[in-house]
């Protein structure tokens, strides 16, 4: 009968249909967790529909409407993404570390019809509201508030409760259904997310990507003998955190969410048995200086990084840790998925590379050495922003704005970014510039300037050097650099720290250096001084 009223929609790529099967084939079975919270896959598929219908009958959203989402990681979150999904409206979450006003400005791009916000930010939900323009809130209560955290003070000074303001999702309270919930109306083609993205000029972006795209992202390399059971430290409003969850719940697997420290990842890998476990590198370089003894880790098969290229001393250390274990490197973006991944049989053999083009994916080279992608998981484009989408999507071709060399057998590296500008207090610095004066300070054999991210300044410049041979262990100073660009170079334009290495990563084929790989490297290893 349920199959019934799906109708012809059960033959498309829909991000909800997936929760929709395992809950009819394996109802018991967990999909999340969140700490020590859990839902099966009924409980997510109930609690999917009975806030589906809220969202519906009680606040009017349906097929296209944009939800946005201002919640920090919590069970409940994965319900409600689920719930808009099945609408047909469009799930656009917001970074919970913002505050009201920040976050309302890139809310506004959306021009969303409704603003969810979770029990811990209900107090500052009208703020928000206003200051995106959006019409309708609705609170999200989480297991975890504060005493008197749904109570707000109202214009007239006055102290109400949000539950007599806005619509309170509540999934453990609310009806179920009478009726299907799906829209038939729905096409796989249609946005499923809007994921916003700051981009390399800063101006935040709406990426939008439809069911279809999601669909197929999840579903790469998803074969496998047992469920992929993943814990993931990405927070429930970045990509990655709902990708993976998608990609667990293709093979009717559960995600594991906890924060990036060493000993949240393993305790939660020991106690949901988890077989894959997906980290940055810095949360690797944590992983491996950690007391592994202390954990059963013996179901752990795969080990993931990614989003830039790895350094060599990690990945060699991750193998060491993990002997039993599949490393493999991803290369992407929000707007790309997966472009290329680099294997486990390679991930020694190809230092500096992320690997060969993702099943069912083009990559190419274009003249100026801009890696261009071409998918059945691109973006649709950037909301409402017809410039910015034309000027990425060109004739299919998404371009990343990276830079990268092809070696002899096809493997990618990044070599850095088309504009190599570094952004530090405001100001915009080329790298170049920088190099050329300090190219011939004493004492230096070979440098490069890359950005390290900062709280104050945005990014701080740091000269990477390999000294001249002879000069002392110590050498060249900070100082000494600094020295030389005076008279030469403006304040800020001048290195704020000074990295010491043997080489500069560079590329096998063309001699390039990694700046991507630099940066990683710079920040694993601690070799940032200020002196």
């Amino acid at each position: 009968m349920r199959a019934e009223l799906h109708g012809a929609s059960g033959r498309a790529l829909l991000i909800g249909d997936i929760v929709r099967r395992a809950a009819t084939t394996v109802p018991a079975a967990a999909a999340a967790t969140v700490g020590h919270d859990t839902l099966c896959y009924a409980e997510l598929e109930c609690h999917a529909n009975r806030i589906a219908w809220a969202l519906r009958e009680r606040l009017g959203i349906g097929l296209g409407d944009r939800v946005i989402a201002w919640c920090d990681t919590a069970i409940e979150v994965l319900p409600l993404f689920v719930a808009v999904a099945k609408l047909g409206a469009v799930f656009a979450p917001l970074n919970a570390r913002l505050g009201p006003e920040e976050a309302g400005e890139v809310a506004r791009l959306a021009r969303g019809a409704l603003l969810v916000a979770d029990s811990e930010r209900a107090l500052d939900a009208p703020l928000l509201a206003r200051a995106a323009g959006l019409p309708r809130v609705a609170v999200l209560p989480i297991r975890r508030p504060e005493p008197g955290r749904l109570q707000t003070a109202s214009g007239s000074g006055r102290t109400e409760s949000i539950a007599e303001q806005a619509v309170v999702l509540d999934a453990t309270k609310l009806p179920d259904p009478p009726a299907a919930i799906e829209d038939p109306r729905l096409r796989e083609t249609d946005p499923h997310v809007i994921f916003f993205t700051s981009g390399s000029t800063g101006r935040p972006k709406g990426v939008v990507l439809s069911h279809r795209a999601n669909w197929l992202r999840g579903f790469q390399g998803v074969f496998r003998d047992e469920p992929e059971r993943t814990v993931c430290m990405f927070p429930l409003f970045h990509m990655a955190g709902f990708t993976l969850a998608i990609s667990a719940w293709q093979t009717r697997g559960e995600i594991t969410y906890t924060d990036a420290s060493a000993d949240s990842l393993l305790e939660a890998v020991e106690r949901r048995r988890a077989n894959r476990l997906y980290g940055l590198p810095l949360v690797w370089k944590r992983v491996v200086e950690a007391d592994l003894d202390r954990y059963d880790l013996s179901t752990l098969e795969q080990l993931d990084t990614g989003t830039s290229a790895t350094p060599i001393e990690l990945l060699r250390e991750m193998k060491a840790r993990f002997p039993k274990a599949k490393v493999r490197i991803y290369y992407g973006s929000t707007e790309v998925g997966s472009a290329t991944a680099l294997a486990d049989v390679d991930v020694l053999r190809k230092p500096g590379s992320v690997g060969v083009a993702s099943p069912n994916v083009d990559v190419r080279l274009a003249p100026d050495g801009e890696i261009c992608v071409r998918s059945p998981y691109l973006m649709d484009g950037y909301f409402d922003d017809p410039e910015a989408t034309s000027a990425a999507l060109v004739d299919g071709w998404f371009h990343t704005g990276d830079l990268g060399a092809l070696d002899a057998e096809g493997y990618l590296a990044i070599v850095g970014r088309k504009k190599e500008v570094l952004r530090t207090g405001g100001e915009s610095v080329s790298p170049t510039e920088v190099e050329a004066v300090l190219r011939d300070a004493p004492g230096v054999e070979e440098v490069a300037i890359v950005g390290l991210p900062d709280p104050d300044w945005g990014e701080v410049l740091c000269a990477a050097v390999v000294a001249k041979a002879g000069v002392a262990e110590d050498g060249p100073s900070l100082e000494s650099l600094r020295r030389h660009c005076e008279g030469r170079l403006a304040g800020f334009k001048q290195p704020r720290r000074i990295a010491r290495l043997d080489a500069l990563p560079r590329t096998a084929a063309t001699a390039q250096v990694q700046r991507t790989l630099l940066v990683e490297r710079i920040l694993a290893e601690g070799l940032a001084r200020d002196v």
